[in-house]
């Protein structure tokens, strides 16, 4: 059995209320970081730790505290983005509902690392029942003492505030969540300047994703040293991985990072296989936005390796042959699902969660629906899968958001490894609608990529 360091007492009954949380250990690192730790030295260890950011940048955590700005008189915030809007990933939401204190606890402690007197949850909008369960946690801890002023006889105040998100898929982008959280749209900002020079209200901000939060509190109660024994090369610690799709035990599982893919899918620890006894076609390993993989790379290197639960092995072969980590929204698809159609849906998805501001995102988004439309309901040409290819080419890296990426990236790499089943649409327009495609030439992903110019 792998460490488990977030999700250990998950199912002890009332985990969910402080006093039995207190009792399996909580709040030991506020107690630990407050009495015996300066911020520094805080920072220090979680630099030490290897901690990457868990909402699916995977930018080192530390260094992201160190960048925060510090200027005399002016506030400093943290904001802990509960958005969780990517499609496929749901560990936040499962965190916050059963243990919502692991997060709180977090935030005590990186808001007393950060400077931050006032701290903000901003949690999706459509997630009310998390949102009531963390206000009564905030409540609980406010009233044992564990937040608002002089915390614990240390000095050190804390207010804690969780918001209602916007409702849009663009407010996980840290600059519009900022932008909603100070009431206006969700619109993302152009940088620089970055939060940590000019983020909520224009004060240093460091914003920090649900899970990256929760994993202070091992990494402060066993030391940053200890946390980088875990895992794998620069992927240290443990992940919560959201998997879903046609496996056997969907749900959310903690992993050490490291884990072979084809453990993660087929052991009994974890996924189980996939279901009704099926073969696995392919998989989206990291959230709605990051390459689809075909069943052969996504259990293997290019080079025949394994393929390892990491952001450096995910990422092996660049977009050719690999993928990302992201968000550890992990979805995998069997046989009978079609390529086509899971690429139209999440076009439809990114068209309609585009925030309009720039003209690639805005008018790109909408084109590429458009062609998936005609293509899976038997009205494609041939020059139409050209034509997607350089569309969503002409996206990528030309938005003032990663939004723009996250449309073009799905598209590309289902064009890449699956261009056959987009032919066939075509080419059997009647057939496509009766009957799916299937697994056909899924291993051939390579031989089948377009001529045209690669990312």
């Amino acid at each position: 059995m792998s460490r488990k360091l977030l999700l250990e007492h998950i199912n002890v009954p009332g985990i969910n209320t402080l006093e039995v949380y207190r009792q399996k250990g909580g709040y030991r690192a506020v107690e630990k970081a407050l009495k015996t730790l300066t911020p520094e030295e805080i920072v220090e260890e979680v630099k030490k730790s290897g901690l990457r950011g868990r909402g699916g940048a995977g930018f080192p955590t530390g260094m992201k505290w160190s960048f925060l700005a510090k200027p005399e008189g002016v506030a400093r915030y943290l904001v802990c983005n509960a958005d969780e809007s990517e499609p496929g990933t749901f560990k936040d939401r499962y965190l916050m509902t059963y243990i919502p204190h692991a997060l709180i606890e977090g935030m005590i402690v990186s808001s007393f690392a950060l400077g931050a007197k006032v701290s903000y949850i901003y949690v999706r909008g459509e997630m009310m029942p998390q949102i009531r369960i963390l206000e009564r946690a905030i409540a609980e801890a406010k009233a044992a003492g564990w937040l608002g002023k002089n915390i614990l006889g240390t000095g050190y105040d804390l207010e804690l505030y969780v918001q209602p998100g916007g409702g849009a898929y663009i407010c996980g982008e840290e600059t519009a969540l900022l932008e909603s959280l100070e009431g206006k749209r969700g619109n993302p900002r152009i940088k620089p300047p970055f939060p940590a020079i000019a983020g909520l209200y224009g004060c240093p901000t460091v914003v920090n994703n649900v899970e990256s939060i929760a994993a202070v509190v091992p990494i402060i109660n066993d030391g940053g040293d200890e946390y980088a024994k875990i895992g794998i090369g620069r992927s240290t610690g443990t992940k919560l991985i959201s998997a879903s799709g046609n496996l056997v035990k969907p749900g959310v599982y903690e992993i050490e990072l490291g884990l072979p893919v084809e453990e993660f899918i087929y052991s009994d620890e974890y996924c189980g296989g996939i279901a009704n006894g099926k073969r696995l076609k392919a998989t989206v390993a990291g959230g709605s936005s990051v390459p689809v993989l075909p069943a052969n790379l996504t259990l293997k290197l290019a080079n025949g390796e394994p393929r390892l639960m990491s952001y450096e092995s995910l990422s092996e072969g660049g977009f050719a042959t690999g993928t990302m980590l992201g968000s550890g929204g992990f979805i995998a698809f069997d046989e009978d699902q079609c390529i086509v159609r899971n690429t139209w849906n999440f076009s439809r998805f990114y068209h309609h969660e585009s925030c309009g501001q720039c003209s690639p995102c805005r008018e790109g988004t909408g084109w590429m629906e458009k062609i998936l439309h005609k293509i899976e309901h038997g009205h494609g040409t041939m020059d139409d899968v050209d034509l997607l290819w350089d569309v969503q080419r002409k996206i990528e890296g030309n938005t003032i958001c990663p939004l723009g990426d996250a449309a073009a990236w799905p598209v590309a790499s289902a064009i890449r490894h699956f261009r056959d089943e987009f032919e066939w649409h075509i080419k059997e327009p009647v057939k496509s609608q009766q009957q799916n495609y299937g697994i056909a030439d899924y291993a051939k992903p390579i031989e089948k990529a377009p001529v045209t110019e690669e990312k």
